[in-house]
């Protein structure tokens, strides 16, 4: 958990309020975006490291006592189930456990699917016009 509660400029300062073993996580999830979404943008949105799409919200991810949490995950969609059965939370939540490897190929498959979503979305709404 970030120990230093200041408004907080960007992803940076974000990790760099935590241990040196959680910032490595942190920083890695973030490449891990970035592989998986070039053209998204950085920010911080409640308080926690995001990403945007296009103007949209791609994804969430932030650190905890016991784990990371990443959002919005794809519950609910069949090709997902299996791989984010074991990571416990909400309706659109994961938690990956710190003492657990951290799936960052999961995230780049989450952060694919999510860009796809948007896309198509944006498209739809094309359409209609």
């Amino acid at each position: 958990m970030r120990t230093n509660q200041t408004v907080l400029k960007g992803i940076d300062e974000y990790i760099e309020g935590f241990p040196n073993e959680v910032q490595e996580i942190l920083e890695k999830i973030r490449l891990t975006i970035r592989k998986a979404a070039p053209d998204a943008e950085e920010k911080i949105s409640y308080e926690i490291p995001s990403f945007t799409f296009r103007g949209s919200n791609l994804i969430h991810f932030a650190a905890y006592k016991k784990h990371i949490g990443l959002y919005p995950a794809p519950r609910g969609v069949e090709e997902f189930k299996e791989a984010l059965a074991v990571y416990g939370a909400g309706k659109a939540t994961l938690q990956f456990p710190l003492d657990q490897p951290i799936p960052y190929g999961l995230i780049g498959k989450i952060v694919k699917f999510r860009m796809k979503a948007i896309l198509e979305k944006a498209e739809a709404k094309t359409m209609k016009r």
